[in-house]
C-alpha cells in the first residue's frame, strides 16, 4: 500500500503560530559561497531536505569523484558551477527526473570559462563528467558571457557565484526577457556579504563581478517565505476569524517569494509585521467578490504558483495567471499536475489565451478526494490547505521533506486531524 496521509480540520477559527524552516533558496546560495569563502559560520540553516544535501555533498568533495545532486535542482546547478571552477574530477548524477532537465546553457558558459565538462549520457543534460578547470587568462578585462535572460534563474546565480573565481572576473550578458529576478537579487546581495559585490548597468541586463576572493563572514538564514505561502493559504480558507502568526519573517527580505503578502490580498489575507520580533501576523479579513478576475504575474515567483491556483479555484474568485513558463521543467509539469488535481474538486486550471492559464471553478468540493502528488513537495503543501473545507487525502507526503519536514507536524499542533496510512 503506498502511503498517504489522511487530514480532516477541528473546526472553529485557525489560530496560534507556526514554525517555518528556514530558506533553503538562501541557504544553498549561502553554502556555496561559505565553501568558496573557507570560513565563517552560517546559522539558522534549513532542515529541508536539499540543503542538508547540499551539506553533506560540500563536505564530501574533497574524498570522492561521484556526486549525486539527487532531485536538487539550486544542488545540480549551484554545484556544477562551483565543482568546474574549483577543478573538480569526476561526475555529476542526479535522479531519473533530474537527468530529464535541460543544464546546457550553464554547461555552455561554463565551458566558455575554461570548465572542461563532458555530458555522459543526453547532450544539455545530466550526468556530466567535470575534467577540471583551464582558464585563460583574460587580456582585455572580465570573462565575457551571455546568456538568455528567461532560462532558470538557478544558473545564472550559478555563474554570478563563480564570478571572483573566473580569469579578470565576470561580465554576464542577460538578452531579453528576465524571470525569476529577485533570485539573482538574492544571489549577488549575498556574494556582496561575503566580499565580492557586483555592478549592474541601469536595466541590470548586464552584471559584473570583479576578480578576487571571497572573504569569511557569519550569515543567519532568514524563514521560508516559500513555505508561509501555505499558512497564507490557510488563513484565506479557514472559518471566519482564522490568524496565524509566523516568526523568522523579515519585512526587508532578499526573497522574491515575500510577494505573497500581496497576493494573498486579493483573496483577503491581512499581512502585519511586527518587526521588532521578526514576525509577521496573518488574519483573515473581508474576502472580495469574484465579480473581476485579477491578473497575477509569477514571473518573479514561480513557486506560488501552485498555491495561488488552489486558493482561487477554491474560492471561486478566478485569477489569470501569466509567468508561468518555468513550471513545466520543475519536479514534474506542474502546470499538468495542477490541471488534473484540481479537476478532482471541480476546478479547472485553463489556458485562455497563450501563456495565460485561468484558475477558476465551478461547484468546488472537498470531500474525501485523494491528492496525487508528483514526487512533488509544492503539490503536496499547495493542497493540504483544502483540508479545512473538507477531508482530503494526501499521497506520498514524504516528498514536504525536499523543502518542509516539519509540515504535517505543523499541521497537526494548529490543531489539523492527521492520519498517517502505509
Amino acid at each position: 500500500m503506498d502511503a498517504s496521509i489522511s487530514l480532516r480540520w477541528s473546526g472553529g477559527p485557525l489560530r496560534g503560530l507556526a514554525h517555518l524552516p528556514a530558506s533553503k533558496s538562501e541557504a544553498n546560495r549561502a553554502l556555496i559561497l561559505h565553501a568558496l569563502a573557507g570560513g565563517g559560520q552560517l546559522s539558522n540553516l534549513s532542515d529541508a531536505h536539499d540543503t542538508q544535501l547540499m551539506q553533506a555533498l560540500l563536505a564530501a568533495v574533497p574524498g570522492t569523484d561521484q556526486i549525486n545532486a539527487e532531485d536538487a535542482g539550486t544542488v545540480m546547478r549551484f554545484l556544477t558551477g562551483y565543482l568546474a571552477v574549483t577543478g573538480w574530477r569526476g561526475e555529476l548524477t542526479g535522479t531519473p527526473r533530474m537527468q530529464e532537465r535541460p543544464i546546457g546553457v550553464l554547461v555552455g558558459a561554463l565551458r566558455q570559462a575554461g570548465a572542461d565538462i563532458a555530458y555522459v549520457a543526453n547532450d544539455g543534460y545530466p550526468p556530466l563528467r567535470l575534467n577540471g578547470f583551464a582558464p585563460t587568462a583574460a587580456a582585455d578585462g572580465p570573462t565575457r558571457l551571455s546568456v538568455r535572460g528567461d532560462i532558470s534563474s538557478q544558473y545564472i546565480s550559478a555563474l554570478l557565484m563563480v564570478g571572483p573565481y573566473l580569469p579578470g572576473g565576470l561580465q554576464l550578458t542577460l538578452t531579453g526577457p528576465v524571470g525569476s529576478r529577485p533570485y539573482i537579487d538574492m544571489t549577488r546581495a549575498l556574494m556582496a556579504r561575503f566580499g565580492a559585490p557586483s555592478q549592474a548597468n541601469a536595466d541590470a541586463t548586464e552584471l559584473t563581478v570583479a576578480a578576487g576572493r571571497y572573504q569569511a563572514a557569519d550569515y543567519a538564514v532568514e524563514s521560508d517565505w516559500s513555505a508561509a505561502s501555505y499558512w497564507y493559504a490557510m488563513v484565506a480558507l479557514g472559518p471566519r476569524g482564522s490568524d496565524i502568526t509566523l516568526p523568522g519573517l523579515r519585512q526587508q527580505s532578499l526573497q522574491g517569494d515575500q510577494a505573497i503578502a500581496g497576493i494573498m490580498a486579493h483573496f483577503g489575507v491581512e499581512t502585519t509585521y511586527l518587526a521588532a520580533e521578526e514576525c509577521v501576523q496573518l488574519r483573515q479579513g473581508p474576502r472580495p467578490s469574484g465579480a473581476e478576475i485579477r491578473r497575477l504575474d509569477f514571473t518573479n515567483c514561480p513557486d506560488l504558483a501552485q498555491t495561488v491556483a488552489v486558493v482561487a479555484a477554491a474560492l471561486a474568485l478566478p485569477v489569470d495567471m501569466v509567468g508561468l513558463e518555468s513550471l513545466r521543467i520543475k519536479e514534474t509539469d506542474r502546470i499538468a499536475a495542477l490541471q488534473t488535481e484540481l479537476a478532482k474538486f471541480g476546478g479547472d486550471l485553463q489556458e485562455v489565451e497563450a501563456g495565460v492559464f485561468r484558475a477558476m471553478s465551478q461547484g468546488f468540493r472537498v470531500a474525501g478526494q485523494t491528492v496525487a502528488t508528483y514526487h512533488d513537495h509544492r503539490m503536496a503543501m499547495a493542497f493540504a490547505p483544502l483540508a479545512l473545507l473538507g477531508p482530503l487525502v494526501v499521497a506520498a507526503p514524504q516528498v514536504v521533506r525536499k523543502s518542509y519536514p516539519q509540515f504535517w507536524r505543523e499541521l497537526a499542533q494548529a490543531g489539523f486531524a492527521t492520519n498517517e496510512a502505509g
